[in-house]
């Protein structure tokens, strides 16, 4: 048995616009990044009550410092889309943020990955500890 902790997932419904598709008819892979910062935005707020102003007004923001994004088939035009979040790992140094991007009609992965996150002192711009409160808050 493991003491490994598992964390909550959240979801949050976006649409491919316009100015995402490329010239190949489909959403342009850096979109998809896009979407995933969106949704942990709309999430941070929503779900763990600590949006990212709430950081900034500590003088604290993340920063991505490593993305990992396994495309598996493309989203068109109008597709609407389930962005699924959740911390996977959290410490003093930052966190590991897995998502995946659901086509909302076919209910099908389009991709799927991670993100390391770390938090720096907005004042600095360098990389600062986590503070305990803000662990615990995003332990859930």
């Amino acid at each position: 048995m493991t003491d490994t902790p598992i964390y909550t997932t959240f979801e949050t419904e976006l649409r491919v616009r316009p100015d995402d598709i490329d010239m190949f008819q489909h959403v342009h892979n850096s979109k998809y990044f896009d979407y995933v910062l969106a949704a942990r935005y709309e999430q941070m707020e929503r779900c763990y009550g600590m949006a990212m102003e709430k950081f900034m007004e500590r003088g604290f923001g993340w920063v991505v410092r490593t993305a990992y994004v396994d495309y598996k088939r493309a989203l068109t035009m109008g597709d609407y889309f389930i962005v699924t979040t959740g911390i996977e790992t959290i410490d003093d140094k930052g966190c590991r943020v897995k998502f995946s991007i659901k086509n909302k009609a076919t209910n099908k992965i389009c991709c799927d990955g991670w993100f390391d996150y770390t938090m720096i002192d907005m004042a600095t711009g360098r990389g600062t500890k986590v503070p305990q409160d803000v662990i615990e808050l995003y332990t859930i």
